[in-house]
This record gives structure tokens, C-alpha cells and sequence, in this order.
């Protein structure tokens, strides 16, 4: 317990996880696997040594094959992802720690040269834009996507489904749908990326089909109380946008109302601050469950945040890259250690974990 930081350092009870502490450390895409998609022993040291976060959410990971997006990132669709996870998964564990997986499909945002030679495939066919992505051939453009054939999204669904089940193997204590930034299921979210005609296009109800859809699959084969689900209304990352953001909070937030989820975890900002619109106060007037709110929150923010009771919980992402012991820094009111953003996609261990935990 800290004294300066009572609430953050109280127990919470997300669904069916104890947290010890209100410290999540955000999903964060290290590329740091080296073959296959398979999570390596770099990946195991990472995640042990940060074990002393309330929970980890582990980076966004392929829930089936051909939908990667940032090359070297992690997948569970196979047996030997399955069993490079089970590693990480017992070395959080032994350090007492808790860790959930964000399971994800890059939808537009993949690219033929990570998938060979694949087609992406989105809602409708609009390119991102005015940005590129790194491939084994350099730095590429986005490229057009094709529009999801209305027979192929049962597939999809399917594939969240088998990543369900396949992080109850791996020995993960819940799964985080990753519906935010841009990626597929945000995709159909949002009406800058969704001109679909179907019944996955058009009303709030419709464009939210696949999240619902995908959350309804994995709930057959997980407690729904060891599911979170991510969004953020207002980032423009990806070339996104909506035209209600507020409208498409408040809707989803009263729909998720009628599960008994572990979290809603929610953005509050715009990487880019291009949305301003203020969807963290709809969420927190609507949402009924455990809140976990995240971008740029200070130690002393995210403690008046929870004082107030509007989050349960609060996510720091950047901290805990350069941070392995965030908690116990910020306990002990010591300095924090600035993150390289440099190394944040290289690989090896550089900048990765080799920042220094606190000396005592």
C-alpha cells in the first residue's frame, strides 16, 4: 500500500481475476518474435518481469492465420504459438502475476507482403492512408483492401472463437477483444471505415453485428467473466473516424451492459488529436461494469480517476515499456526510467529488457 497512492494500490475483482493492485499495463506490440509468429523466450523474460502489475494484457495476437500487420508480431492459431505462450503464461504465474491476451485481426491495416501475398480484407474497400507499414521488403504503403464477403464473416467469428479456446490452453487468465485502433472489428465500428450495404453495415445495431457476434462466440467456450474488450471511439490511428463517437460509446456501452464481462477498457484520446469529443465521460455515465480507462495518465490522475469511482482500474502503456517495476516505483515515489521509442519494433532485448529495475 502506498500512502501517497492508496486507490491505485487497493485489490480489485475483475470478474473472475483478483488484482492485487489498479496498475494494467496496456497491450503494446513489441515485434519481437523471430519465426512463425511463435512467442519466444525475450517474450517470457518481458512479461515475468512485470508481473507485479494488478494485470498484464499481453500485445495484440493473430487469431488466425493471414491477418498479420506488423510483421513480427505474435500469433495463437497454431501449436507451437499455443506452447510459446504456455511458457509466458507459467513464468507470470510463478511471479504471482495475472495476464490476459488480446486477441486481434489487422483486417485493412495487414499487408500482402506480411500474409503471402494476400489480399487484406475490411468492411469496405477504402485504403489507410498518408502512412506505411514495415514489411520483410521495407517500409510499403497500405494497400486497398477488399470488401468481406458477407458469407466469409462466420469464418472470422470462428477463428476468434478458436483463439478463445486456445488461450484457455496456453494458460492465459482471460482474453481482451481487441475492437479498437483501426483493426478489424474497429473497422466495422466506425462509419468512416464501414459503407457496407449488408446487415453488418448502415445502423449502430448493424456495424456493431461482428463485435457482438465475436464476443457471443468466445462466451461459449470462456467465462464471460474472463472477457475485456477494448475500443477507442475518437482515434484517428488508421486512418479512422466516426461521425458520432459519443453515439457509438453510449450505444456500445448500454448493449455491453447486458453481459457480466471482466472490463470495458476504453481510449480516452486521439493519438493524433484530430477527435477531441469526450467519450470517456459517456462511457463512464454509462458503463455499468469495470471501467479500465487508458492514454497519458499520470500516477496522481489515474489515482484521483480511481478515488472518483469513474475507473476501476487505469492502463499505462508507455511507463511499463521502460518500467518493469512501475509499481514499486511509484510506491516508493522514485523516478521513472524514459522510455527509447527507437527500440520499441527492433529486435532482440535491447529496449525491450534491459531497463533497470529500481535499486533498493
Amino acid at each position: 500500500m502506498s500512502d501517497q497512492f492508496p486507490n491505485l494500490f487497493t485489490p480489485l475483482k475483475l470478474g473472475a481475476v483478483e488484482l492485487p493492485n489498479r496498475f494494467v499495463m496496456a497491450p503494446l506490440t513489441r515485434a519481437r518474435t523471430e519465426q512463425d509468429h511463435i512467442p519466444n523466450e525475450l517474450m517470457v523474460e518481458h512479461y515475468a518481469q512485470r508481473a507485479s502489475a494488478g494485470l498484464l494484457i499481453a500485445e495484440a495476437t493473430m487469431a488466425m492465420e493471414g491477418c498479420s500487420a506488423f510483421w513480427k508480431e505474435p500469433g495463437i492459431y497454431s501449436e507451437a504459438q499455443i506452447e510459446g505462450w504456455q511458457k509466458v503464461t507459467q513464468a507470470v504465474h510463478d511471479k504471482g502475476g495475472r495476464i490476459f491476451v488480446q486477441v486481434w485481426h489487422g483486417g485493412r491495416a495487414c499487408h500482402p507482403d506480411l500474409n503471402n501475398g494476400r489480399t487484406p480484407v475490411a468492411p469496405s474497400a477504402i485504403a489507410i492512408t498518408n502512412a506505411d507499414v514495415h514489411t520483410p521488403n521495407g517500409k510499403q504503403a497500405y494497400t486497398l483492401p477488399r470488401a468481406l464477403q458477407t458469407a466469409e464473416i462466420p469464418a472470422i467469428v470462428a477463428g476468434f472463437k478458436q483463439a478463445a479456446i486456445n488461450a484457455v490452453k496456453a494458460g492465459f487468465d482471460g482474453i481482451e477483444i481487441h475492437a479498437a485502433n483501426g483493426y478489424l472489428i474497429d473497422e466495422f465500428l466506425r462509419d468512416g471505415s464501414n459503407k457496407r450495404e449488408d446487415e453488418y453495415g448502415g445502423s449502430l445495431e448493424n456495424r456493431s453485428r461482428l463485435l457482438f457476434e465475436i464476443l457471443d462466440a468466445c462466451m461459449s467456450v470462456i467465462d464471460e467473466q474472463r472477457i475485456g474488450i477494448r475500443i477507442s471511439p475518437i482515434n484517428s490511428f488508421n486512418s479512422m473516424r466516426d461521425s458520432d463517437p459519443c453515439g457509438l460509446t453510449q450505444y456500445l456501452c448500454e448493449r455491453l451492459n447486458q453481459y457480466d464481462l471482466a472490463y470495458l477498457h476504453i481510449m480516452r484520446s486521439d493519438f493524433y488529436g484530430e477527435q477531441t469529443e469526450d467519450v470517456l465521460s459517456v462511457a463512464q455515465k454509462v458503463y455499468q461494469g469495470n471501467l479500465i480507462t487508458n492514454m497519458g495518465y499520470s500516477a496522481e490522475e489515474a489515482e484521483a480517476e480511481i478515488a472518483t469511482g469513474n475507473s476501476a482500474a487505469v492502463a499505462f502503456g508507455v511507463p511499463f515499456i521502460a518500467n518493469p517495476d512501475l509499481p514499486e516505483r511509484i510506491a516508493a515515489n522514485a523516478e521513472l526510467n524514459q522510455a527509447d521509442p527507437d527500440t520499441f519494433y527492433t529486435p532482440g532485448a535491447k529496449g525491450y529488457n534491459d531497463y533497470p529495475f529500481m535499486s533498493v
